[in-house]
């Protein structure tokens, strides 16, 4: 009994809870935290090449492939163009194509992301990585085959369902840091998206440049080029990464009742998350209240961030390159932010440096939809910029700090599919307001509502406080 109670005392806590230290050693826990950024790096330059390809796909699909999917597909943009006024256009069917590409892929993530994180509590993390990635590397192979559109949309569904690397480097990063070093983790989390946002359109855009002299399926040297950076980080990670969680701390199922399935899978049950277990009633509230606060941030934002593409082509005549040049602005601002300011927080300040993201978001978005030159509007983009860079990686680092050691996985999962579901729907609904009442009145609309969840985040009491 003593004993016991000796090592219960001996453990640090949270609000009265027994919180385990990590097995790792410091210099340990920090290679790992360096492979799961290499990884990330290589795996997202391979997934963002094929942005500005899309164009190009898009195009080939509509002279090669008159009937089936592409048909359906085309149809539907049409009907919804129509809808909302937007201009019938090659290039806008174009963009709300690839909208409509895009949120489908973000569907079928928030739907399989909580399983993964579930998975990989009861099986490991290193396992349940390699194997999305092999599911990666196999829809680059069918992308590399695909000679109609059909093929292509099967090649995104076996992406979309086996992209769970990002909340797994999530729950690695949890695993092996300790508060104090944790917000770190997630930073270097976030600069690997900036860097394979950066470089991987880069990539993508030279490709989709030399396909123009090309004739037939030009996107096989691509498709081929992602699958050889997928087999890449493959093999480094099967080398490199250890296991992070031990079997003495892992989940004993995975689901084994129906209902603990369901609470996998159903939307109200992500959002309450239910298939959290062994956690206080403040705890659990909590999580509610930060996960509505990163869906309802990341709906607004990523709606917004969508309806870019149209203001600056509208409003100054931007063409493909100069948007490029827009976004590789806003990704310069981003890893810089997360290199030399977010990994470097001290333990607990992530809520403030959250809310001050989602404050600065606001005048952002009012400079951008009111600007009247381009120098006003990259000013807007300048803080819209630094509003990417720490509301998702300091959100991110609060809620690591909940779930017993066995749970860490599912509660990652499960946040990251609440951002999943968020930019599935942001886009739509940004680009309905957007084509039917104009862009200043959807950026003030936009910028107006960031008020709740600021609101939100600044009444829940978490960890830190």
């Amino acid at each position: 009994m003593d004993s016991a109670r000796r090592k219960t005392a001996d453990k640090p806590t949270y609000n009265g809870n027994s919180v385990s230290k990590p097995d790792h050693p410091p210099e340990k826990s920090s290679g790992m935290m360096y492979v799961v950024f290499f990884s990330l790096v290589i795996d997202l330059l391979a997934f963002t090449m094929i942005l500005p390809l899309l164009p190009s796909l898009l195009d080939y699909y509509g002279k090669n492939d008159k009937g089936g999917l592409y048909t359906i597909l085309l149809d539907s943009v049409h009907g919804f163009r129509d809808l909302v006024g937007a201009p019938d256009t090659p290039r806008w069917n174009a963009v709300l194509f690839g909208g409509l590409i895009g949120s489908m892929f973000s569907y079928l993530q928030f739907l399989v992301t909580p399983v993964i994180g579930a998975a990989s509590d009861s099986y490991g993390r290193r396992p349940i990585m390699i194997l999305t990635m092999l599911g990666i590397a196999a829809s680059y192979v069918v992308w590399a085959v695909s000679s109609n559109f059909t093929i292509f949309v099967i090649a995104r569904i076996i992406g979309g369902i086996s992209k769970g690397n990002v909340s797994l480097s999530t729950a690695i990063v949890t695993d092996v840091s300790t508060p104090k070093n944790r917000g770190k983790g997630m930073a270097l989390i976030g600069i690997a998206f900036s860097i394979g946002f950066l470089l991987g359109p880069l990539i993508g855009a030279y490709f989709a440049k030399t396909a123009r002299n090309q004739e037939g399926m030009f996107f096989v040297g691509p498709a081929l080029f992602a699958l050889t950076l997928a087999v890449i980080d493959i093999a480094f990670v099967w080398f490199c990464l250890k296991e992070t969680l031990p079997k003495e701390k892992r989940a004993k199922s995975v689901g084994s009742k129906l209902q603990e399935a369901y609470d996998l899978i159903s939307p109200l049950s992500l959002f309450k998350f239910s298939a959290v277990h062994n956690v206080n009633s403040s705890d659990l509230s909590a999580m509610r209240k930060v996960g509505f606060v990163y869906f309802l941030y990341l709906f607004l934002y990523s709606g917004l961030e969508f309806t870019l593409t149209f203001l600056t082509h509208n409003r100054f005549q931007y063409d493909s390159m100069q948007q490029g040049k827009m976004f590789f602005f806003i990704g310069i601002i981003m890893a810089v932010c997360q290199g030399g300011y977010v990994r470097r927080l001290k333990p607990g300040k992530e809520k403030r440096v959250a809310l001050m993201g989602i404050s600065i978001l606001i005048p952002a978005f009012v400079i951008i939809g009111a600007s009247s030159t381009a120098m006003f509007m990259y000013a807007g983009l300048a803080l819209f910029a630094f509003a990417s860079a720490t509301v998702v990686p300091c959100l991110t680092t609060i809620i690591s700090k909940y779930g017993t050691d066995d749970q860490k996985g599912t509660v990652t999962g499960i946040f990251r599919s609440l951002g999943a579901l968020a930019r599935a729907m942001g886009p739509v609904v940004a680009s309905t307001v957007y084509w039917s009442i104009g862009d200043l009145p959807c950026y003030l609309i936009g910028g107006t509502l960031m008020f709740i969840p600021l609101m939100l985040l600044a009444r829940i009491k978490t960890h830190q406080e």
